[in-house]
């Protein structure tokens, strides 16, 4: 998406530019400033010929997009229609409005008619910053159940979470109930194109209708409906606007979107995106009770379940995670033990709607283990609560599971590892697969990047340690420049019958890599470096002959040297050999 957007821009920036010198003249009131999201979303979503415009262009650009992405709404309320006004006057004035665009007079009577809506639509963002401030203020009190910061400290002491693959993530999304039964309901809403308010349907046959949709019983004739089921009707009909399913307008009326039919999607990143936006419903699993007083000691409860179940590592008894709960219900609200006491009257067990919303969500299992209910945290319950927990401000070391890791994946991350920790990740990866496929693996992941030394001399050293086991490996990257140099010398050092014997090419290639590493450690480091090659004129040998090796950070590492080494001699020298280097780069 940031390719499709850089290439967008640049193809408005001239003119942009344009606009930008004949509106002084021609239309001061516009500001220039507000039209590039305008155009910029009007190429990106709408037409690939900037110099195009329809009537129905104008309210996906105003009404569907700039809502999304609009950074100042209250200069965008004042003057984005005037500023469009002026803009498709420009084009059109100036022969820039090209065939199969509509007239401009029927594009500015468009502009007209959809101003009010648009306006309105930038009031409602205004009065959401505005709520979003004030919820800003409060932030220094005390947190709630659900508050994650009390468990930063235990969040970044644990070990690395595994993650599992997109592909599988998804694949547990399709199957997510809560989302199957909100897309039902949200299909039962719009299915004769009818709109409905916002709430959801309260009483006749509509509600009988809408209970049936979301997969609950329907009352019988002159019956009420359960509260129960009241509540789980009226947080299916949220979730469905969670995920985009329904989509209210300024009056309070609702349509179905275009795409929720299609659920589930193919594609495992538009499933996981929404699945990922749908997570904000994990607070209707919060008991709701008669009191509001008590209902609110307990919010949060369902996230307060999801941090405690990360914590011990993914899974907890379900006694212990209720006493705990209950503990800090009453520790953290004078009304919470009073609170608890109520949720279990209602509920039986007060986790029951929290368990029960996490499960339909894919979030959490619940077994028995010894005689003992455990709640267990599943992959998408792993993926939801470290989203959440990122929104918080929380950082947790997450890595991707060893068995699905790729040799890419695990040198990047070790790479930034202290020796200890980077050996025992290699060993975890290194269990799961065999050492041939290991170096293998290893060495295509750096063979894929030349100019990446860090990883290069990672997997060099990484393949070094298997030993017999890596030789084909090392043979069949005899042909790659910046790996000869590690397997010439590897396969020397096992003994290997015809391996090539390591040139002094080979040598000085390593030496450029570990000059390269030494650069980005500053000055003092660097210098040292290059004293472990010996005397000054063991220094100076080397670059007589050195510039020859074709290393990507050649000309960059003569430089560095020319600059930072404190003998005259070797700066002259490395100046010559740069010159060299350039000129034979030239000949190439």
């Amino acid at each position: 998406m940031t390719d499709r957007i850089e290439a967008a821009a640049a193809e408005l920036r001239p003119l942009l530019q344009e606009f930008i010198l004949w509106a002084p003249k021609h239309a001061p009131d516009s500001d220039p400033e507000l039209l590039g999201s305008a155009a910029l979303w009007h190429r990106l979503s709408v037409r690939d010929d900037v110099h195009v415009w329809r009537k129905g262009d104008l309210r996906t650009v105003l009404l569907d997009r700039l809502p999304k992405v609009i950074e100042d709404p209250d200069a965008a309320a004042d003057g984005m229609v005037p500023t469009l006004r002026a803009y498709l006057t420009f084009l059109s004035t100036t022969g820039r409005l090209h065939r199969g665009s509509d007239p401009l007079a029927t594009l500015l009577a468009e502009l007209d008619a959809l101003e009010d809506d648009f306006v309105a639509a930038m009031e409602d963002l205004i009065a959401e910053r505005d709520w979003d401030d004030d919820e800003l203020d409060e932030e220094d009190e005390p947190g709630g159940l659900g508050d994650f910061e009390p468990f930063a400290e235990a969040l970044a002491g644990l070990p690395a979470v595994r993650l599992r693959p997109d592909a599988e993530l998804a694949a547990a999304a399709r199957e997510v109930p809560l989302i199957a039964r909100a897309r039902d309901l949200a299909l039962w809403a719009g299915a004769d194109r009818r709109r409905v308010r916002r709430d959801p349907p309260s009483g006749g046959a509509e509600l009988a209708g809408a209970l049936a949709a979301a997969g609950l019983p329907r009352p019988a004739d002159g019956a009420e409906v359960p509260a129960e089921h009241e509540r789980e009707l009226w947080n299916l009909w949220e979730h469905a606007f969670d995920l985009e399913f329904l989509v209210a307008d300024r009056r309070g009326r609702v349509t179905l979107a275009e795409d929720t039919a299609d659920w589930p999607f193919d594609d495992d990143e538009d499933v996981l995106e929404l699945w990922v936006q749908g997570l904000r419903s994990v607070d209707y699993g919060d008991p709701e009770l008669d009191d509001d007083d008590l209902t609110e000691a307990l919010e949060g409860l369902t996230r307060g379940v999801l941090v405690r179940l990360l914590v011990a590592g993914g899974a907890r008894r379900a006694d212990e995670l209720r006493a705990e709960l209950a503990e800090a219900a009453a520790d953290l609200d004078d009304l919470g033990e009073d609170a608890w006491a109520a949720a279990a009257e209602r509920y039986g067990d007060p986790l029951a709607p929290a368990l029960d919303w996490l499960a339909g969500y894919g979030m959490v299992e619940r077994a028995a283990d010894g005689g003992a209910e455990v709640v267990r945290l599943t992959p998408l319950g792993v993926e939801g609560v470290l989203h959440l927990a990122d929104e918080a401000g929380i950082e947790v070391d997450a890595r991707p599971a060893f068995d699905v890791m790729s040799a890419a994946e695990l040198l990047e991350i070790c790479v930034d590892l202290p020796d200890e920790e980077a050996d025992a990740e290699f060993a975890g990866w290194l269990a799961t697969r065999a050492p041939e496929r290991a170096a293998k693996e290893l060495l295509d992941a750096a063979a894929a990047d030349e100019s990446n030394e860090m990883v290069r001399v990672q997997a060099a050293s990484m393949v070094g340690s298997l030993g017999e086991a890596a030789v084909p490996a090392w043979r069949s990257v005899l042909d790659e420049p910046s790996l000869r140099p590690y397997a010439t010398n590897c396969l020397a050092r096992l003994g290997v019958p015809d391996a090539p014997t390591p040139g002094p090419a080979d040598v000085q290639w390593m030496i450029l890599d570990m000059w390269a590493i030494s650069a980005g450690l500053g000055r003092s480091e660097f210098v040292n470096t290059l004293r472990d090659v010996g005397t000054v004129r063991d220094l100076l040998g080397l670059l007589d002959s050195i510039w020859k090796v074709p290393h990507p950070h050649l000309p960059e590492l003569l430089e560095t040297i020319a600059d930072a080494h404190p003998d005259k001699r070797v700066t002259k020298a490395a100046r010559r050999a740069l010159f060299k280097a350039r000129s034979a780069a030239v000949t190439r």
